[in-house]
């Protein structure tokens, strides 16, 4: 995103859209819309906005570190060294921005796009949810919305993907995938695991079910150590939050007090996580139990009509 500097001093991130942007009309009011006035920590402050003629600019508060999933994977990673101290944070701060969303904000907002480009990180590696050009609002008295499907393969929840229903469980099912690649430092799309091509929430629930969840941890956490417990907790933490069943999934309250606490959880309430494979069938995974269903899906299955691909 171009960096500007306001006549005061300020440094401000630019946003700038066309008329040939992805991101409509639509989405751009949303997006001011949705977080004008809104203030917190962990979210990242519109300034101000302008429309003339086709271009539509919005101006952000300037986050010194850029993107997570530039620090992850991209170049800056080899500039950027994010050890276990500062990768478990950017997981709080992140949960205790959408807790904030979904549940002290009225209307409540879920994002829909929770995914390691649209989470900033500043200058003292505090994470920042930014892009709410998709985000809805839900009134109190609404379980759920049916709407048109949008967000970004390996985060997308199966209840929406397959049928359109949207609650802020979707969210809790993409910061699950989140934490994974946090950990894992590999992107959530598809890559080769173990030989063969998977998403890397279905390698992570396989290598869970073999007792080897230990080797998913990125190998630059390795050299420096890390508290495996404490890791171990966020993975199943994960696991939690992408639960094939909407209703299995905890509240963003409740995973910051999960995250935040050296709690045991109860790891015989765990059932398969919904994911995507190649079948494009909805079934039952191996260690679910008939209470849930994991649901599989293609990666762009005909239902999906606006994916944004990793």
């Amino acid at each position: 995103m171009p960096r500007g500097t306001l006549k005061s001093g300020v440094e401000v991130a630019v946003k700038t859209l066309s008329a040939q942007s992805k991101q409509g009309l639509r989405e751009f009011l949303t997006e001011i819309n949705t977080i004008t006035n809104v203030k917190h920590p962990n979210l990242v402050e519109l300034l101000g906005c302008c429309v003339q003629e086709s271009n539509r600019i919005l101006v952000y508060e300037y986050v010194e570190n850029n993107s997570l999933d530039r620090a992850l994977l991209g170049s800056q990673s080899r500039n950027i060294k994010l050890d276990w101290g500062k990768r478990s944070a950017i997981c709080v701060g992140t949960a205790t921005g959408l807790a904030f969303l979904h549940e002290e904000l009225v209307p409540h907002i879920v994002h829909r796009d929770i995914k390691a480009s649209n989470i900033l990180i500043d200058k003292d590696f505090n994470p920042k949810i930014g892009d709410f050009g998709l985000a809805k609002l839900f009134p109190d008295n609404i379980t759920h919305i049916s709407t048109r499907i949008a967000g970004t393969t390996g985060y997308l929840a199966p209840e929406y993907a397959l049928g359109g229903q949207l609650t802020m469980k979707a969210d809790v099912y993409s910061f699950g995938v989140l934490i994974l690649e946090i950990v894992s430092g590999r992107s959530s799309a598809k890559e080769n695991w173990g030989g063969t091509e998977k998403f890397l929430l279905e390698w992570a629930w396989e290598l869970y079910q073999e007792n080897r969840l230990m080797e998913l941890v990125d190998p630059e956490l390795k050299v420096e150590g890390f508290p495996e417990e404490e890791i171990l907790r966020y993975m199943k933490v994960a696991f939690f939050c992408s639960q094939a069943m909407a209703s299995r999934r905890p509240l963003m309250s409740q995973v910051v007090e999960m995250l935040s606490r050296n709690i045991r959880l109860n790891e015989k309430e765990l059932t398969a996580p919904g994911f995507f494979t190649d079948s494009g069938e909805s079934s039952s995974k191996k260690g679910s139990t008939s209470e849930s269903t994991s649901y599989q899906m293609s990666s762009a299955p005909v239902t999906i009509t606006e994916v944004t691909p990793r």
